[in-house]
């Protein structure tokens, strides 16, 4: 754990003075407040995460500091001080100036933070060529010992690629390339590892922190996540709905928080089981696969040489009814493209897919169409997977309608569909917008039950979610498996997710299985040496006291 007792910062002046900030919202919205009357401290050469849920006004506080708040919301009370000087009351040539060479930022979504039409060697020189700093040749060199900085491979070769052709660890390394281009006293990381899987996350924080360290930077990290924080931070802001309910050193509010928001975001938070989840008697297998490949072959074009990936190489495996299978591994280790052959929405070039005893792998699609509403999905981003013009009675009952339910049938079960997900009635007549991301993904749930399913696939289905939601979710699935005996298969690279609600685990490299056994198996003693680096990769890793 990095986190110090806080004492170093008290002692100086504050970089950054937040004071009783205030920041209005446009009048139609449900609050009036981004935040109010928030004050706290960013001190020099320190790592000061602000945590708390969704519209807790982290994001919001940040931008603001970067002088990058829409025009709809308005500062309208205390100030923010850079060195003594006020950004808020500093003018747009003056924050021009500020941002990158003062105060930089990396953004949760690099992929859409980066121009797809440029290089990421020219997209790191342009923010010194924006700000005049060195000619042509200088701001090569600076590019190049910048991307050997964040440890990309190959900078000379990697400067000539684009954004797309990188994995989401190595996009994220790009955007602290271009944050760390100007030497800036603060390093903003707005969410910088939400997406990523766990050794790649564990590696973007070492990154961090070691240029902080390295630089003497002061770095305002953003997250929802206290694994993180028990990382990395040295101070701790609490957040919710706007205001600041707790701050301090992070061993003080980590290891004894006063505020009853904080003690429940901290309870919320999964640790790895201890003791196996009661497996019950043996149920009949719904799901089996047989040695299933899928390679993808790439065509090459006019730069890039023709390559073949296994993305799901020699794959066995079974689910029970009634049970969860957990699919864990990093980016690009084949768990979605597993899901997805089994779902045949890609088909297999070999092996058997038993579903019920019947080999659905060489079917056609007009074959297996009959049995599609028995294995259903729940997906990573529910608000992408609803249709925006759909009401939530609609979405729920077309699929069911279209396979011979009557409407009348169809919309009474998504009554009791939504009530058994934990949504009023008043749903039914409400578009996706009007949701928040947890209760997306109750309805997309519920979407998924509505054929009574065998098997659900949930693929990364909590892995966008608030914590506190996070746990919600898990235990609505727990509860909705326990009273319908559906098999499961979940998808995920949060081995703490995966050890609460599963009863095996698979975990895959390269498109292979590795490992298999039961949670406590696979995590207390793991074999493979890849599996004992995702275990040691977890943030602020705590296992529950056995029982």
């Amino acid at each position: 754990m990095h986190a110090s007792d806080g004492s170093d910062s008290s002692s100086g002046q504050p970089l950054l003075a937040v004071s009783n900030l205030t920041i209005s919202l446009p009048p139609n919205m449900e609050r009036q407040f981004a935040v109010h009357d928030i004050s706290f401290d960013l001190f020099p050469g320190e790592i000061l995460c602000i945590i708390g849920e969704s519209g807790s006004g982290k994001s919001v506080t940040a931008n603001t500091v970067m002088g990058l708040l829409p025009s709809v919301i308005r500062v309208t009370g205390g100030d923010i001080a850079f060195k003594g000087k006020s950004v808020v009351a500093a003018t747009e040539r003056d924050l021009r100036q500020m941002r990158g060479r003062a105060v930089s930022i990396i953004f949760q979504d690099p992929l859409s933070a980066l121009n797809p039409l440029m290089t990421v060697g020219d997209q790191i020189a342009e923010v010194m060529q924006a700000h005049a700093v060195g000619d042509r040749d200088g701001r090569n060199r600076k590019v190049l010992e910048l991307i050997e900085e964040v440890g990309l491979p190959e900078p000379g070769l990697m400067r000539h690629q684009y954004p797309f052709r990188l994995s989401g660890g190595q996009r994220q390394r790009v955007m602290i390339a271009m944050a760390l281009a100007l030497d800036p006293d603060i390093l903003i990381a707005d969410e910088p590892t939400t997406a990523l899987d766990v050794t790649t996350q564990a590696q973007i924080l070492d990154l961090i922190r070691r240029i902080q360290q390295r630089k003497g930077m002061s770095v305002m990290f953003i997250t929802h996540d206290f694994g993180v924080v028990a990382e990395i931070a040295d101070r701790v802001v609490v957040m919710e709905k706007g205001k600041v309910v707790e701050q301090g050193p992070a061993s003080q509010v980590l290891g004894a928080p006063t505020h009853p928001y904080t003690q429940r975001l901290l309870a919320a938070v999964p640790r790895m089981r201890a003791v196996d989840r009661d497996r019950g008697e043996a149920h009949p297998v719904i799901l089996r696969v047989e040695n299933l490949r899928k390679t993808y072959r790439g065509g090459g074009g006019l730069f890039a040489s023709a390559r073949t990936v296994a993305a799901v190489d020699g794959v066995s495996l079974e689910i029970r009814k009634g049970r969860s299978l957990g699919i864990v591994g990093e980016s690009g280790s084949g768990k979605s493209s597993l899901g997805k052959v089994l779902l045949k929405l890609i088909e297999p070039d070999e092996g058997r897919i038993l579903f019920e005893g019947r080999n659905v792998a060489p079917m056609s699609a007009a074959e297996f169409r009959p049995l599609r509403p028995r294995i259903q999905m729940i997906f990573q981003d529910p608000f992408a997977s609803l249709n925006p013009r759909h009401t939530i009675g609609r979405t729920l009952t077309v699929g069911p309608v279209a396979h011979g339910m009557s409407i009348g049938d169809a919309r009474a079960k998504a009554f009791r569909l939504l009530d058994m997900v934990g949504l009023d009635a008043g749903a039914y007549e409400r578009f996706p917008h009007e949701f928040s991301g947890g209760q997306r993904q109750r309805v997309g749930i519920a979407r998924a039950l509505m054929f009574d399913p065998l098997l659900l696939v949930a693929d990364e289905a909590v892995s966008a979610l608030d914590v506190s939601i996070q746990a919600q979710i898990l235990e609505l699935l727990t509860r909705i498996q326990q009273e319908t005996h559906v098999a499961m298969m979940f998808i995920t690279h949060d081995l703490r997710v995966a050890s609460q609600i599963c009863d095996e685990i698979a975990v895959m490299l390269k498109g292979r299985v590795v490992e298999y056994g039961t949670p406590t198996e696979v995590f207390r003693a793991p074999k493979h040496e890849y599996t004992r680096r995702l275990v040691s990769a977890i943030p602020g890793s705590e296992w529950e006291p056995a029982a």
